[in-house]
């Protein structure tokens, strides 16, 4: 028999409900309003929202956690896909609140110097730029450069794009923490005052250069925490290099003899970050700039 139409019309109108309380408990977790840990104590019975909600959308809520970290996080816990936070068992609960109260102590660590190198097209560009509009706690360096602008490229956003001579009057006035020549063609150089008012304010920086600067502000900053991109393959590094078509064949040619070269200088550097997937390299180089409240 089919229910009365009063009662299915409610039965769906409840279920609605339950979603959309659902939904907003996510969204108080990403937003940082609660704590994923918080959500997982009122997971009974007089909080349906939170207790009905899934254990994978729980995690998946906490911010730069997506479905692949996700996914492994759950293996690793010993917890299904389908399991609904109100129905773990003892066990399983204690394992993810642990998990969780570990992870709510990371923050990025205020004040922290981070530099982002790699081989050229290798998408230094791309992670940064996501980390920048994506996790506000850290300040995205703005480096000045001679080279013509991108199509797309914003002049204060993307670089400052300035001339030869005035290139020449920062380096003489010595604005810059690290400048270089790349691809014996232009010059790059990074702003010292915005680096330094940032950091005397106890924010987090992360410059997107060069590995000739990246060796520079070594020697200036020994503290600082230098970050490797790398390829997936080097033939996925041709690809994205003469895909772009930014570049002549001669200057291709050029880059791609620099870039085997630059790979030989990972090893130089405190980390190493694949760039398969942009959200996810982008990820792991806010997690290196993580520390934890209890180191």
């Amino acid at each position: 028999m089919k229910p009365p139409e009063v009662d299915r019309i409610a039965g769906s109108r409840a279920a609605v409900a339950a979603r959309r309380a659902r939904a907003e408990v996510k969204r108080q977790v990403a937003s940082g309003e609660r704590t994923a840990s918080e959500v997982l104590d009122l997971a009974d019975a007089d909080h349906p929202a939170e207790a009905t909600l899934r254990v994978s959308e729980l995690i998946g809520s906490i911010p730069w956690l997506g479905p692949t970290r996700t996914a492994r996080i759950m293996t690793e816990l010993g917890i299904s896909p389908s399991k609904r936070v109100g129905g773990l068992g003892i066990h399983q609960k204690k394992r993810l609140r642990e998990f969780l109260i570990e992870r709510q102590k990371r923050k990025i660590e205020p004040g922290s110097l981070v530099v982002l190198a790699g081989p050229t097209a290798v998408g230094k560009g791309t992670v940064s730029s996501y980390i920048r509009d994506h996790h506000q706690d850290v300040l995205l360096s703005v480096s000045a450069t001679t080279r013509p602008p991108r199509p797309g490229e914003i002049d204060g956003v993307t670089y400052y794009f300035v001339d030869d001579a005035e290139f020449d009057r920062m380096v003489a006035a010595d604005e810059f923490l690290e400048w270089a020549t790349v691809h014996n063609a232009y010059r790059y150089g990074t702003p010292r005052g915005p680096i330094l008012q940032a950091l005397s304010q106890g924010k987090s920086v992360l410059l997107e250069i060069d590995i000739q600067g990246a060796r520079q502000v070594r020697q200036v900053f020994p503290e600082a925490r230098l970050v490797f991109l790398l390829p997936p393959s080097w033939d996925e590094l041709v690809r994205r290099l003469t895909g772009r078509g930014t570049e002549d064949s001669d200057e291709q040619d050029r880059r791609l003899k620099t870039a085997k070269a630059e790979l030989e200088a990972q090893n130089e550097f405190d980390h190493r970050v694949v760039n398969s997937d942009v959200e996810t390299a982008a990820r792991e180089v806010v997690d290196l700039m993580a520390t934890s409240s209890s180191d």
